[in-house]
């Protein structure tokens, strides 16, 4: 399914920033909702459209440890 507008390859969301010492670890939970996943349409209207979403977590854009993804309805 092809979405209505154009949309960045990539976008940042969720960003929570952890400081861990070494050898610390820690469980980080967020939640993407319906302002996370909104887009302008063509008439400037918030739109959520359904689809296949990947998720990326990681330390940073080069560094991603977790991979998934989620439908829309």
């Amino acid at each position: 399914m092809l979405a209505s507008v154009a949309r960045p390859v990539i976008e940042l969301k969720g960003l929570r920033r952890v400081h861990l010492a070494p050898g610390e670890r820690t469980t980080v939970a967020f939640t993407l909702g319906p302002a996370e996943l909104r887009v302008l349409d063509r008439d400037m209207k918030w739109l959520v459209e359904p689809g296949t979403l990947r998720v990326r977590v990681g330390s940073w854009s080069k560094d991603i440890g977790l991979r998934g993804e989620f439908a829309v309805r």
